[in-house]
């Protein structure tokens, strides 16, 4: 994380919370009109937290506790089509039971904010944290973010409402966080005022569309301008509207970026682009890439590992969709061998989902590393640093030889 150098910034307080409680707040300063969701671990504590608010007024939210995360998915898009702002929380079993209405929401553009504590799927329950869930919404038209800590969860928060209700995206968004490791785990966070923040968000913008009357009307359900929303579309026009949503997310690229810089503007916090964020790679001859909290970790033995003369670097991607593989090029291209970490799986396929997608990326350079994947962490299974020391041994190695001796490798399983 950079410290961008500013003017003038708005004064900010510094509250103890974790991370679930830093989403809460940042979304109790966001002005949201409905907040739909039911618990379930580790998101819970988001929700109860939020509830508070509502209970003893300091919100005007109208929150509505439903009886499953289907049902709340589908509350937020009902009420969200309507014109309000909505956000909701979930995790696991939760996010899926959430899956088909999450397809939808993405294909009427409905920009519900989505937070998730991200944790392993079932069989066996497993209550601890993974990538498995949010992995599996990856083609679902939602724009993915994975915050690093509790403050760039709440930083990411408030970026996402102004993201998603940009009239050039209006897409849906999630934002991730590692289950316990960041929802539950107490740091500091630095939270701007209520006004600066509702300011930074503002009122929610709508694409303009035109009606069967001729009219050109702001996109959302009103008696005063009928329209259908979420239509049937067959052969004829079904193909355009998915197209439609790719177009969405080129323009999200753009948006992410500047949205994130405008945020650093009023906060003095940043996150690499908003896309990618890199610790001492500019030099590096080695590199691991992950997504989330693992990167606080990795950065001290970095830090150790340039003490000991090898040139060490991490790639962190915080934006997973819309995919930023110009990015990623940029960043790898002079790394002798690079590393992805996947705290998830993708059983029967060449490795799993970051991997695949980093390896696409990189397929068609002249120049690029040699890539390896490590699944790791699996149901909230814990790697010691000294472990991911044994990382960037190995990746010295192929450095040296030039080779891999084996393309996938199962981190900290017993075999």
């Amino acid at each position: 994380m950079t410290q961008p150098q500013q003017q003038e910034q708005p004064k900010q307080k510094i509250v103890a919370m974790n991370g679930d409680e830093a989403i809460a707040y940042a979304v109790k300063q966001c002005d949201v009109d409905v907040v739909a969701a039911y618990p379930i671990t580790p998101q819970t504590i988001i929700v109860e937290k939020f509830s508070e608010y509502v209970a003893n007024g300091e919100v005007q939210t109208e929150y509505v506790c439903t009886e499953s995360e289907h049902s709340a998915i589908t509350a937020c898009l009902a009420a969200g089509a309507t014109g309000a702002r909505t956000f909701t929380a979930s995790a696991s079993a939760g996010l899926a039971l959430m899956h088909e209405i999450l397809f939808v929401t993405a294909g009427a553009r409905i920009p519900v904010v989505l937070a998730v504590a991200n944790r392993a799927l079932s069989s066996p329950i497993n209550i601890h944290g993974d990538h498995s869930d949010s992995m599996a919404e990856r083609d679902s038209g939602w724009i993915h973010i994975y915050a690093e800590n509790a403050q760039e969860a709440y930083d990411s928060i408030i970026q996402a409402f102004k993201i998603a209700e940009d009239p050039t995206v209006s897409l849906p968004i999630f934002i991730g966080v590692d289950g316990f490791t960041i929802s539950h785990t107490l740091e500091r966070v630095d939270t701007l005022t209520d006004e600066v923040v509702q300011t930074f968000v503002g009122q929610r913008q709508y694409p303009t569309v035109t009606t069967h009357e001729g009219k050109t009307v702001p996109f959302k359900l009103d008696p005063a301008n009928p329209m259908t929303m979420g239509p049937i579309a067959l052969q004829n026009y079904y193909y355009e509207f998915k197209r439609q949503q790719e177009e969405a997310m080129k323009n999200a690229y753009k948006k992410i970026q500047q949205i994130h810089n405008e945020y650093a503007q009023i906060s003095g916090r940043s996150y690499g682009n908003g896309l990618i964020d890199t610790y001492k790679l500019d030099d590096a001859e080695i590199a691991i890439t992950v997504i989330g909290s693992t990167a606080g970790t990795l950065k001290d033995i970095v830090d150790q590992l340039r003490d000991e003369g090898i040139k060490a670097g991490i790639l962190r991607i915080r934006t997973f969709r819309p995919f930023p593989a110009e990015e990623i090029q940029k960043a790898l291209q002079n790394i002798k061998a690079v590393a992805v970490m996947d705290k998830s799986m993708s059983p029967g396929g060449l490795g799993s989902t970051l991997f695949s997608e980093i390896r696409n990326a990189l397929y068609d350079q002249k120049q690029h590393p040699i890539i390896v994947n490590y699944i790791f962490g699996l149901g909230g299974r814990d790697s010691s640093p000294q472990d991911f020391r044994k990382i960037y041994a190995d990746l010295c190695q192929i450095a040296k030889t030039g080779q891999a001796e084996k393309t996938i490798t199962y981190f900290g399983l017993r075999e």
